[in-house]
């Protein structure tokens, strides 16, 4: 098998419309994907990245909610591949076709798009979630669902029995095959060599595109369809065709397997403050696996008159000045003015936080100006009374907040 020619042969679809009902206020202007992370980045700039260092050159982005600020980065960021060597990252929102109906579930979205594969005729399609943070080679995930003959390969993690709930639970013979999927089952089949763990869809798929045309269509038809890959077409296909799982490494080896599902406040928040960790588990700072995003024209970061940073990300632009920092994620043009405090807070472009004020334990959205003397995340009832507070304490500024 040449595996440069398979790749060449294949098309990815990343489904991008997803409304992130629980990372709200985060979400009211944007997509989930969109949402930034690590500073630097966009959630969904992760997924583009594998695609680039996996040799996935050829790319549709589906969107549907809230989609401008999703689809201006990845007008601006992302359009660095050359057309005229069938190379591309393109988003295609959606087109009814003269029917009034948003995608109803992951299997119809790419049902909507069936026009792509006709007009790029791939041999292969890779079927990919724009929301999620992790490092995984796609092209030997591709080599392994050739050499297996499968006609689809499912992207396999494991993961707690507790959390069996909130993904698609599946079972594998000795040979990697999948003999049974049930998608979010109370609590899921234990692995046998392994009590506590299971095994679980990454809602990453690899299909032959001829099987994929064949199950949509006839999907499409079933008027009492959920019209969704878990509940509907694999189950049915595991009866019928080879599907395959493929166990998720991270590049470079070991058993490294950081995959984060940063769908709400408390997981995108611990997500960002643990990249402030000495070894964090996911390390943005690997130079054989970079993460691709739009890069501002800013200068430098500067901390100044005395100020106190300590195990803090600052992108460039940010101005510390005489202020405290401890554990925080700052975005480009950040300003934090003398006397302030910023303690464990993930603070997107733009905000301000003006002189003695105090954040802690808050993510604050972009372009907001915290006046001088405010705190935010001390008194949980004043915090609720103004802004939207997690269960666990972690509250959220939405964009451009008027004190």
């Amino acid at each position: 098998m040449q595996l440069n020619e398979e790749l060449r042969d294949t098309l990815v679809l990343v489904l991008a419309g997803g409304t992130g009902t629980r990372l709200k206020p985060l979400t009211e202007t944007r997509a989930k994907p969109a949402v930034p992370f690590g500073g630097a980045y966009r959630i969904i700039d992760f997924t583009l990245s594998n695609c680039i260092h996996s040799g996935l050159r050829r790319i549709y982005v589906l969107s549907q909610y809230r989609a401008r600020s999703l689809e201006e980065h990845i007008r601006f960021a992302w359009n660095f591949l050359p057309l005229r060597l069938s190379q591309f990252i393109s988003v295609r929102p959606p087109h009814h076709g003269g029917e009034a109906n948003w995608y109803r579930g992951t299997a119809d979205a790419i049902w909507q798009n069936l026009d792509a594969l006709a007009d790029e005729k791939p041999k292969h399609v890779v079927i990919l979630s724009g929301d999620h943070i992790y490092r995984m080679d796609y092209g030997r995930m591709l080599e392994e669902h050739v050499n297996n003959g499968a006609a689809l390969t499912i992207g396999m993690v494991k993961i707690p029995v507790e959390e069996s709930c909130r993904f698609g639970i599946f079972e594998c013979d000795l040979t990697g095959r999948v003999v049974s999927f049930e998608e979010k089952p109370s609590r899921g089949r234990e692995l046998a060599d392994q009590p506590g763990q299971c095994l679980a869809s990454m809602g990453i798929y690899v299909f032959e595109t001829g099987e994929l045309i064949r199950r949509l269509e006839a999907d499409a038809q079933e008027p009492a369809s959920s019209h969704d890959f878990g509940n509907d077409i694999i189950p049915q296909m595991i009866e019928e065709v080879p599907v395959h799982a493929h166990r998720f490494v991270e590049p470079g080896g070991g058993d490294r397997t950081y995959w984060r599902d940063v769908g709400t406040i408390e997981a995108l928040f611990e997500a960002n403050l643990d990249l402030c960790a000495v070894e964090p588990q996911f390390n943005l700072y690997r130079q054989d696996w970079p993460t691709y995003t739009l890069w501002h024209n800013d200068p430098p970061a500067k901390a100044v008159l005395n100020a106190d940073v300590i195990d803090s990300l600052m992108c460039p632009g940010v101005v510390v000045s005489g202020a405290r920092l401890r554990r925080a994620v700052l975005s480009n043009r950040c300003q934090v003015e003398p006397g302030a405090t910023v303690e464990e807070a993930v603070l997107f472009s733009g905000v301000v936080i003006g002189e003695g004020a105090r954040v802690q334990r808050a993510i604050i959205d972009k372009w907001t100006v915290v006046p001088a003397g405010v705190e935010i995340g001390f008194d949980v009832e004043q915090d609720r009374a103004r802004f939207s507070v997690s269960d666990t304490g972690i509250v959220t500024v939405p964009s451009k907040f008027a004190f």
